[in-house]
């Protein structure tokens, strides 16, 4: 039973962590806003519970469910997406590069609405995301099931933490996967926050290409009428990802202007915001 009931309890936290992001000059989150987000988070683990109950047996036989469990994440998002969140646009398609090609994809982050739409490139990634994710029903064992990569940002563990990352990243691109990392390390509509060293270390160590990625999400967001207004209204507004020029990488890269073009070339296609353009 208690198990059952984080599948309902954990998604007022998610409220609250996303209406702290929304505030002036954007509109605060509304009541309708918040149920949004309430239920997106609530089918976003429910979804993905019943994936892994599809995929359990096969699992604790030992039988790699990688690609079996990516494709439960990217439908589950298609699904959450589809129901809460409204149309997706891709611009830049003739960027993407080729689905086995070695890259490192990084994105601005703003909201929960991220982690969905990215799966709307139809590109297979392991993902950085902090520890804590396991311990959520449903998509912790979901994301284990997929094998993306994990950092423990508690201090103390952080140092052992991250050369593991290290590890794990470059054993990935060295097998033709891709990785997926937000720069930021965390959520921001307001500020452009700056970018960490992490995915760049990461890049020049493998020496692959930083595809940069530009996540629009509308002013209005989650307080749109969507789906409803598919009724009398279909000018939605659309949740819109810019796929930007692949940037080469090489060991002998200057870190410090790499973070700079990429932190320019994301933001050069989005809204001003009260931002801190400072990329170190």
């Amino acid at each position: 039973l208690a198990y059952a009931a984080c599948f309902f309890l954990l998604p007022i936290v998610s409220v609250y962590q996303e209406r702290r992001i929304w505030k002036h000059p954007l509109p605060r989150l509304s009541l309708w806003g918040c149920a949004k987000v309430y239920w997106y988070n609530v089918y976003w683990l429910t979804l993905s519970q019943l994936g892994v109950l599809a995929l359990l047996p096969f699992f604790l036989l030992g039988v790699n469910v990688e690609i079996a469990a990516s494709l439960v994440e990217r439908y589950t998002a298609y699904i959450i997406a589809y129901i809460f969140v409204g149309p997706v646009v891709i611009r830049g398609n003739e960027n993407l590069p080729p689905p086995t090609q070695s890259v490192v994809y990084i994105a601005n982050h703003s909201s929960q609405i991220d982690a969905c739409v990215v799966y709307f490139l139809r590109r297979r990634f392991k993902g950085i995301a902090k520890k804590e994710i396991v311990y959520m029903p449903g998509a912790g064992l979901l994301a284990l099931m997929a094998r993306h990569v994990f950092i423990n940002r508690k201090k103390g563990s952080n140092k052992e933490s991250i050369q593991k990352m290290y590890a794990e990243t470059a054993k990935a691109l060295k097998s033709g996967k891709s990785i997926w990392i937000f720069p930021q390390g965390t959520r921001e509509m307001i500020q452009q926050l700056p970018f960490k060293d992490g995915a760049f270390n990461i890049a020049m160590e493998s020496q692959v290409p930083i595809v940069p990625i530009s996540i629009q999400i509308p002013r209005r967001g989650w307080n749109q009428l969507y789906p409803f207004n598919l009724l009398w209204n279909r000018n939605i507004e659309p949740v819109i990802l810019t796929i930007h020029k692949a940037i080469p990488v090489t060991k002998d890269s200057n870190k410090e202007a790499l973070k700079e073009e990429c932190f320019r070339v994301v933001y050069s296609v989005l809204p001003l915001a009260a931002a801190s353009k400072k990329t170190k």
